[in-house]
């Protein structure tokens, strides 16, 4: 997670000057290596030095749909109780995510619209959006208390539990996203606030993995949560999940190390410290339900890391990063991201899918993630996405011809998964 994300876009030298001095002492403090950031884009002369009104955002009451994604945890239940023994009830949500969602992205469309670039900065610094953000944290945690209390005393039957899992676990996915929104911020409570959030599905770990180790190596065969063309995601799940484990141990530690503190000190390890908050969350239900309730949280847990994979898989299927004269990679440009501008789906996943421009600017809030028209798009947002890639010839019959569109041809420009390498090449003549 390099500062130069945190630079662009601004257009007070003195700001900018703060901002860069604020972004290299946390990535410092974060174990990175800093990089020199790119200068700022110039103004056009037309708008250099004119004082601009209060940008208005015409997505501003979109934003609030994300606070109906803890409903979900709740439909199923509620819908059982208004009709008790109908297991299936408890697989609406599901049934919500996976279909109903793509569909609605498909007959909303797709909005390529960006905010003028003299606005970019009134979006990031706009309380309204992290009190978005933050309100969704106590929100999932009794969406989650609720689900693991009805698992325990509502005769449900393995079927319906079943449901609920894959319900809440989807829910618990979207918290592992509230997470990555949050924990990409410099404000101590938006930190916090991740660690909270990541807490419930025992994915403590993430930001370490995300920030220091994604964002270096994405796009490269070195990082386990980019996906390869020919891999299916049944492949990648257990090169990505114990890959962000040991990733993120290694910076963790590393860092502690260099510093001279404690790799175990829950007060100084990120990872530890989060991890004690999910003991201590996953004892107190233990405690109040009774251990049976770990037949819950543990595949819920799960299911909810699972979309986090997921996401990793979809986001830079196949994208390489070009190794140039001096043995490093190429920076992230906006072709090294899946993009999608399906409406619903982004406004309920706080413009994740906006992804070329996080990598571009880590730190940057949701409302100001732009656009490219240079950035490869898929053909539906993340929840038509995921079920595509659940079923892997499905999956490459709609990407690898979409991928090898996206890179012109270049075989120097696919991340190829290496058993299936030179079969790729001859059969699409690479």
């Amino acid at each position: 997670m390099g500062p130069a994300g945190c630079l662009l876009g601004r257009s007070q030298k003195g700001a900018q000057a703060v901002r860069q001095r604020a972004c290299i002492a946390q990535t410092w403090a974060l174990g990175d290596t800093p990089m020199m950031p790119k200068p700022a884009r110039p103004q056009p002369a037309a708008t250099a030095g004119r004082k601009h009104p209060p940008y208005r955002d015409p997505k501003r009451a979109a934003w609030l749909l994300s606070l109906t994604v803890p409903v979900l945890v709740a439909a199923g239940p509620l819908l059982w109780l208004a009709s008790p023994g109908h297991a299936w009830l408890l697989w609406v949500p599901v049934f919500f995510i996976y279909v109903i969602a793509p569909g609605i992205d498909w007959l909303l469309g797709t909005d390529r619209s960006n905010p003028p670039e003299w606005a970019l900065t009134q979006l990031d610094a706009d309380p309204y959006y992290r009190r978005v953000s933050y309100a969704l944290v106590p929100m999932l945690w009794l969406g989650l208390v609720g689900a693991a209390w009805f698992s325990q005393h509502a005769p449900i039957g393995f079927w319906g539990l079943l449901g609920l899992i894959v319900a809440t676990g989807g829910v618990g996915g979207f918290c592992i996203n509230l997470g990555h929104e949050l924990g990409h911020q410099t404000g101590r409570l938006d930190r916090w606030m991740a660690r909270l959030v990541l807490a419930p599905s025992a994915y403590g770990h993430f930001s370490v993995e995300h920030n220091r180790g994604h964002h270096r190596d994405v796009a490269t065969p070195e990082d386990s949560a980019s996906s390869r063309m020919g891999e299916s995601i049944w492949r990648f799940v257990w090169r990505e999940m114990p890959g962000a484990w040991t990733r993120a141990w290694a910076l963790e530690t590393d860092r502690l190390r260099r510093r001279g503190l404690s790799t175990l000190a829950p007060w100084h390890n990120e990872i530890v410290g989060t991890g004690l908050i999910t003991l201590a969350f996953w004892g107190a239900l233990v405690l109040w339900l009774g251990v049976g309730v770990l037949a819950f949280l543990l595949p819920t847990a799960l299911w909810s890391n699972f979309q986090l994979t997921s996401a990793n898989y979809v986001e830079h299927y196949g994208l390489l990063r070009v190794v140039g004269p001096d043995g490093k990679p190429e920076r992230c440009p906006p072709n090294h991201s899946w993009n999608s501008n399906h409406r619903f789906s982004n406004w309920a996943t706080f413009h994740l899918q906006r992804h070329s421009d996080h990598h571009a600017h880590p730190m940057r809030r949701y409302p100001a993630l732009r656009h490219f028209d240079e950035a490869p798009q898929l053909p539906s947002g993340y929840f038509g996405m995921f079920p595509v890639a659940y079923i892997p010839a499905w999956w490459f019959a709609v990407m690898d011809k979409r991928l090898i569109e996206a890179v012109g041809g270049d075989a120097r420009k696919i991340n190829f998964d290496p058993a299936r390498q030179e079969k790729l090449r001859q059969r699409w003549g690479l």
